[in-house]
């Protein structure tokens, strides 16, 4: 049996709801098809949403949205998508499969889209290929409400009130398809276009995010918090220049040439997977480690704005779409992973999945008016009871399983937070693909008066389809006894639970 240890009178930390957030890109059919079907569609849609798509991310309580990229991020000019659909540029999208953007879904579009699912707006700006004056203008576009030519623009092209940006990142990759800079030239570039994100509006600062590093790239992370933080005023705080540090790490099971099946896989690709995976957790002690010697007050956010598991695509679609499937082996990802931003939540405040829909780790897949819900969109619908928790001090037993000494490991992951009405909501992950395991939670101090529980689990390959669209779901969980402060829960193999406690 295995002892998960809960002080419920320890709290940690605030668990930001933007920590379950999620990223949207020009590529493949997350956008056009997935999100976006124009309003003369015979799909259901309102102003050209599709309505199941956008009921669906509400009930998930999407908390933030990254948009347009991505690596479309840096090839994007803002003043291509906006005015008269009919007389937008069109351009061709180099970096995902060659096939002509139309720019039909632009800057007022994505605003419309976070309206209808009342979630917060994270615009990433170009850098690689754009001006300080675009981004500017971008900026004063969306977010002034005086009397300029940019305001007047937006006014003229139907909104008459300005729209609120959230989060603004200063360029993306721009060690990769960004640029290809080193972290010196960057770090200038940085400071320089930053300063010309303006704050139209006191009541709504844009939160300004600098382009941090890829895996496990420590070096990026030193330089940039050197040139850009240490001993930096700046007039729009009294903390430096920024106001979080991206960092992108993607789950590919083997090597960028040939990452395996999102379907077809052994068990030692389902530890290796695992493993892989876990090493989030090396990469945002290490980096967080950096930012405590800058930033010991914890100002800056570490956000983790592209995360998930990369597969090879499915066979016969487009390599440059990124399209796969989505398996139970994604829904462990998708728990380990939020399980572990839950617990170093004092520096990271947002993460973002990619993708939302029909990419990589979607949540969501469509064909043509069908939609379906992947394994990950359930576990994000799951772990939506920590969003604006308090991060509470736990400990869980565990031992070391898997096929191969190098692919090894725990065989259970957990994290536990208070809500704002008191409830403590236990996560826990089964990382065996075999095995089911006794886990006895005691909460202590506290006396356990009720509890209310769901799964996410299965075989390891389970997934939905359009034509069995419910294999994977979450479901009410039984398997659990109560005796005062103790809890003994029989954890399923390859499973994710979710437990509701009332003390």
């Amino acid at each position: 049996m295995y002892k998960l240890l809960i002080n419920s009178k320890k709290e940690l930390g605030h668990i930001n709801p933007e920590i379950q957030g999620h990223f949207s890109e020009h590529l493949g059919r997350c956008i056009y098809e997935g999100i976006f079907v124009g309003e003369n569609s015979d799909i259901p849609n309102t102003n050209g949403m599709r309505n199941d798509v956008v009921n669906a991310l509400k009930a998930m309580k999407l908390p933030v949205l990254r948009w347009p990229g991505g690596c479309f991020a840096d090839e994007y000019h803002w003043k291509d998508g906006i005015g008269p659909k009919e007389t937008r540029k069109k351009m061709i999208n180099t970096n995902w499969g060659g096939v002509v953007e139309d720019n039909s879904f632009g800057t007022h579009e994505f605003m419309e889209l976070c309206k209808q699912i009342g979630c917060k707006t994270y615009i990433n700006g170009n850098v690689g290929s754009g001006t300080v004056r675009e981004m500017s203008e971008w900026v004063e576009y969306m977010t002034f409400d005086g009397v300029s030519p940019m305001a007047d623009l937006r006014k003229e092209n139907g909104s008459e009130a300005s729209f609120t940006v959230d989060y603004f990142g200063i360029g993306n990759e721009t060690w990769g398809c960004g640029g290809f800079m080193v972290p010196e030239y960057y770090a200038n570039q940085y400071r320089q276009y930053q300063a010309f994100v303006k704050n139209y509006n006191s009541d709504k600062k844009i939160k300004r995010i600098a382009v941090g590093p890829s895996d496990k790239d420590y070096e990026w992370t030193e330089t940039l918090l050197n040139q850009c933080f240490k001993g930096q005023g700046s007039i729009n705080n009294n903390h430096g220049f920024m106001d979080g540090l991206s960092l992108h790490y993607y789950t590919v099971p083997h090597d960028w040439a040939k990452k395996g099946s999102a379907t077809v896989f052994t068990d030692k690709e389902w530890y290796l997977t695992l493993s892989k995976t876990l090493l989030m957790d090396e990469m945002i002690t290490k980096h967080s480690a950096i930012m405590d010697r800058y930033d010991p007050e914890g100002n800056i956010g570490l956000m983790v704005d592209e995360w998930g598991t990369w597969y090879d695509v499915e066979e016969g679609t487009n390599p440059g779409f990124l399209y796969q499937q989505n398996t139970i082996r994604d829904a462990l990802v998708a728990g380990i992973n939020l399980n572990i931003f839950n617990k170093h939540c004092k520096r990271v405040k947002m993460a973002n999945i990619a993708q939302l829909v029909n990419v990589l780790q979607a949540v969501i897949l469509t064909e043509g008016d069908i939609m379906i819900k992947t394994p990950t969109y359930h576990v994000f619908k799951m772990y939506s009871c920590h969003q604006d928790g308090t991060l509470l001090e736990s400990s869980i037993d565990t031992d070391t399983i898997g096929l191969e000494e190098e692919y090894m490991v725990p065989n259970l992951t957990e994290s536990v937070s208070k809500s704002k009405d008191g409830k403590i909501n236990i996560t826990l992950t089964n990382l065996s693909c075999t095995d089911s395991y006794e886990v006895e939670s005691n909460l202590l101090e506290d006396t356990v008066k009720s509890v209310r529980a769901s799964i996410v689990g299965g075989d390891m390959s389970d997934h939905n389809t359009f034509e069995k669209p419910e294999v994977v779901r979450e479901e009410e969980f039984t398997d659990f006894t109560v005796n005062g402060n103790k809890i003994l829960i029989k954890m399923p193999k390859s499973s994710v639970v979710h437990l509701e406690v009332e003390i």
